[in-house]
This record gives C-alpha cells, sequence and structure tokens, in this order.
C-alpha cells in the first residue's frame, strides 16, 4: 500500500474516532441507540463551512459548529425525555430533520472552501508535508479528547450519567435526575461528532450534505472493532478501544481497497464495511476468542 494511502487511512481512522468517542457514549454509556449523528456530523461540517466563507475566524466557526451539533443531540434526547417518543425514533426524526436544516444552512448542497481560511492553513508555510502534520495534530486532539472525557466520565457527574445508563430507575433513587443526564449525555455526543465534522470540512476544503451517509455505521463500526481487540470494562478502555478500532477499521479498507488482488474497488467500500463489521461482530463469538477472555 501507497504511502500516500495509508497517512490517508490513519487521518481518517482520527476523523472518525471522533465520531467513535460520540457513539461510545450515547451506545454503550447512556444506552441509547442514536442516528442523530448521520445529521450532526454533516451539521457540524455545514456549520463551520458556512460561517468561514461569510468571514468568521475558524476556530469561532468551529465552537459554534459544535454547539450546533450539542443542540442537535440535545433535541432528540429531549423528544424521547419529554414526550416519552423511542428513543430510536427520535433519533430518525432529528436525522431526517437536519438533513434538511443543512440544506437551510449551505444554501446549496456543497460548500467549497477553497482558498478559504482554515484551521488548518498556517501548516501551509510548513516545510513538512500537509498529508503529515494533520495526522500528528489530530493525534494530539483525540488523546486531548480522550483524556478529558476519561476524566469527565470518573467525576461524580459522570458516575451519574453512567448510572443513568445501566439503570435509570436505580439512579432516580439515588435522588439523579435521568431525564436531564440522557440530554448532556446526549448533547456531548453529538457535540464530539459535530467537531469531526467541522474538522472534516476543514481538512479535505468542502462541506456536503451528503457526508452524513453511513457515519452511523462508521461509528459502530469503531465500537465494536474496537471492543474485539480490548474487551475491557473501564472507561479509560472503552475509549481507547474505539480509538484503536476506529484506526483498524480504515486501516483495514485501505488495505482491502488498494490489494490489487482481491479486485476491489471504490464502489466497494460499503460491501467492505459490511464485511468487517460482520467479522467484529462473530470473532467474539469463536471458541478462541472465547478461550481468551475466559484465562
Amino acid at each position: 500500500m501507497l504511502m500516500t494511502a495509508l497517512l490517508g487511512a490513519i487521518e481518517l481512522g482520527l476523523l472518525y474516532s471522533l465520531v467513535g468517542l460520540g457513539v461510545y457514549l450515547s451506545f454503550r454509556v447512556l444506552d441509547f441507540p442514536d442516528l442523530t449523528v448521520d445529521g450532526s456530523f454533516p451539521l457540524g461540517g455545514a456549520v463551520a463551512a458556512t460561517l468561514i466563507v461569510n468571514g468568521m475566524h475558524p476556530i469561532i466557526a468551529t465552537a459554534v459548529a459544535i454547539a450546533a451539533g450539542a443542540l442537535s443531540g440535545a433535541c432528540t434526547a429531549w423528544l424521547t425525555v419529554q414526550f416519552k417518543i423511542l428513543n430510536l425514533l427520535s433519533s430518525i426524526l432529528t436525522m431526517i430533520a437536519l438533513y434538511s436544516l443543512n440544506l437551510r444552512i449551505m444554501g446549496r448542497p456543497n460548500v467549497p472552501l477553497l482558498g478559504e481560511t482554515t484551521l488548518f492553513t498556517p501548516l501551509n508555510s510548513l516545510s513538512v508535508p500537509r498529508q503529515v502534520v494533520i495526522p500528528i495534530i489530530l493525534v494530539i486532539i483525540v488523546i486531548l479528547l480522550k483524556v478529558g472525557l476519561d476524566a469527565l466520565l470518573a467525576t461524580q457527574w459522570g458516575l451519574a450519567l453512567r448510572a443513568t445508563g445501566a439503570n435509570s430507575t436505580m439512579a432516580r433513587a439515588q435522588g439523579v435526575d435521568p431525564g436531564m443526564m440522557i440530554i448532556v449525555g446526549m448533547a456531548l455526543s453529538n457535540a464530539l461528532v459535530a467537531l469531526a465534522g467541522a474538522l472534516f470540512a476543514q481538512i479535505y476544503g468542502f462541506a456536503d450534505v451528503t457526508l452524513g451517509v453511513g457515519t452511523i455505521v462508521l461509528g459502530l463500526a469503531a465500537v465494536i472493532i474496537g471492543e474485539t481487540f480490548i474487551p475491557g470494562k473501564t472507561i479509560f478502555q472503552g475509549t481507547l478501544s474505539v480509538i484503536l478500532g476506529a484506526l483498524a477499521y480504515r486501516l483495514a479498507i485501505a488495505i482491502a481497497l488498494n490489494a490489487n488482488f482481491m479486485g476491489l474497488q471504490a464502489q466497494d467500500l460499503n460491501l467492505v464495511t459490511a464485511l468487517l463489521v460482520a467479522i467484529a461482530l462473530i470473532l467474539p463469538q469463536t471458541p478462541l476468542k472465547k478461550l481468551t477472555l475466559k484465562n
């Protein structure tokens, strides 16, 4: 595999590890199946790109994009908590609404950022190639967010959040407001996803309304594949497994699509994705894996 393809796979893996962390928070910590990410990922890109094109500083534009993602997650949770709508259905409703909202924000299906000043524009003045520097920056961002998320979930508030996902009835008996925990937790989850979308748009130079297609699958793939390699129970192990799972997922896809002997092409991406996730689900059921976990 070419070095360019390898660095590109690592870059995408690090970006989607942010999505994975958001999905881990909703799917594993809160036990809330959330499809909002298919809308909040392009929402982050749409908000950041539109604001940058209109002259706003990229740091502020990224912050607004994160806030927009948090609001979308809170909206999904509010529909469930306030109106008792099934969590999966409420996330689908928000996801559908966000498609139209993203079109409204951008005013068109695609917003290019060519020639605009982004968070990564200063890298153009460096002697080191962008494809080398950007993964390094993303590693730093991912590590900081992982450490911050681990620390947050270890606090009293974080324990209340985890208790809500484990047993909301018991959490309520201990004085925790499960509804508020779900709303704040879902806001944090989709804020991470929107950050990934904002960074994606600024790295690749465009925001598109279709960016979110299959994002939930990518996030779940990171969680499931990561847990196959690191089947731990602690938060530290859980967030680490998500990051490694996202990297392994993107590297496996890059290897499969660049392996000439396999005959796979770009249009086979969804097929490769389905096979990888299926293998990750089947692997823990194999005798060898069960023996390893038992020991």
